[in-house]
């Protein structure tokens, strides 16, 4: 794959967070040496102040975990949380947001949960479904959103042209992938997932010549167990939905994401988001979008002192294209 004349991604937004914290956290002196880190009791400080207490509230709630790395500058659910959370009682925005991804008529959004605070709420978070679709559950228990099953880091329920539907957000920040998958988790997934993988019964074509450990190398693997969540999901029409998709959101800038990691995939292409899409037997049902082009507009378009525009506006528009962060930025 071509490499973009670009600096670093993650050094660069290193840069930004570790800016960003000291701005605004009193007394900020990062954690274990890292300026972009938060200790992790303070994870909430990593959150736009105003879903701080509903963000601790509805993972309580819910029994959701949080990452590991929940307190670190580059979290990608923090991220996720701080760009859709403020919107779970604003289904007008993310009405904009979703017509931007898959196109179409406005839709109408429809609520998912109820939030901590009694009201519906348009956005779910760290969701596994409603059903074990694919054999992760344990046997005795009931399995944890955000923790050992496969969780999809949104999710969003809208009607459009009379259909309900479903989109699965997959967030990323600075993550990139390359590791070989570990061979003695191989029989593992394979037991899980094999007959889940390719069509009939799975989301990928079955005449593209592959294996499933082709699959195994991330960000494959995520996205093949995303899309197998979201074809299960249509196929029990949960919660009423006719159709249900995944939404990819991802910086332009972190190409190095977009790597093709597997190597029975590299002749096809050097997009790791294309080249998946081209193995889907339906490639309606994957979306790709920069985090950029989705957000800016309605960053741009939000009114004068909106706290989550704002927020948004001061932490990570410097991630963005210059050209991008412009058109982001409010008439003074």
């Amino acid at each position: 794959m071509t490499t973009p004349s670009r600096p670093d991604f993650v050094a660069e937004q290193r840069a930004v967070q570790s800016a960003f914290l000291a701005a605004t956290i009193p007394g900020h002196a990062g954690h274990e040496g890292s300026a972009y880190r938060l200790p992790p009791e303070q994870r909430l400080l990593n959150l736009n102040p105003v879903i701080r207490e509903a963000a601790e509230r509805y993972f309580a709630d819910n029994a959701i975990a949080w990452h590991q790395h929940a307190a670190h500058g580059l979290s990608s659910q923090a991220a996720c949380l701080n760009f859709l959370m403020p919107l779970a009682t604003r289904p007008e925005i993310l009405a904009r947001l979703v017509q931007s991804a898959v196109g179409g008529e406005l839709p109408e959004m429809l609520p998912v949960e109820t939030g901590p605070d009694g009201a519906p709420w348009h956005v779910g978070f760290e969701w596994i479904g409603r059903a074990d679709y694919l054999n992760e559950w344990p046997r005795s228990g009931q399995p944890r959103r955000g923790a050992n099953v496969t969780s999809a880091d949104a999710i969003l329920r809208f009607r459009q042209a009379g259909r309900v539907e479903t989109l699965l957000v997959e967030w990323k920040y600075t993550e990139s992938y390359g590791t070989p998958p570990e061979q003695k988790r191989e029989a593992e997934r394979l037991r899980r997932y094999q007959k889940l993988i390719f069509s009939p019964f799975g989301p990928l074509r079955s005449d593209a010549g592959l294996k499933p450990a082709d699959l195994f190398w991330d960000p494959f693997y995520q996205l093949m167990r995303q899309q197998i969540l979201a074809l299960r999901m249509q196929a029990a029409k949960e919660d009423g939905a006719e159709r249900v998709r995944v939404l990819h959101v991802a910086p332009a800038g972190n190409w190095r994401l977009r790597r093709v990691t597997s190597p029975a995939l590299r002749a096809l292409g050097e997009d790791a988001f294309a080249v998946f899409g081209g193995l889907l037997a339906d490639s309606e049902s994957f979306v790709s979008r920069t985090t950029e082009a989705l957000f800016a507009p309605l960053i741009a378009d939000a009114p004068a002192g909106d706290a989550w525009a704002g927020y948004l506006r001061d932490r990570y528009a410097p991630a963005m294209p210059e050209e991008i962060v412009e058109a982001a930025e409010p008439e003074r």
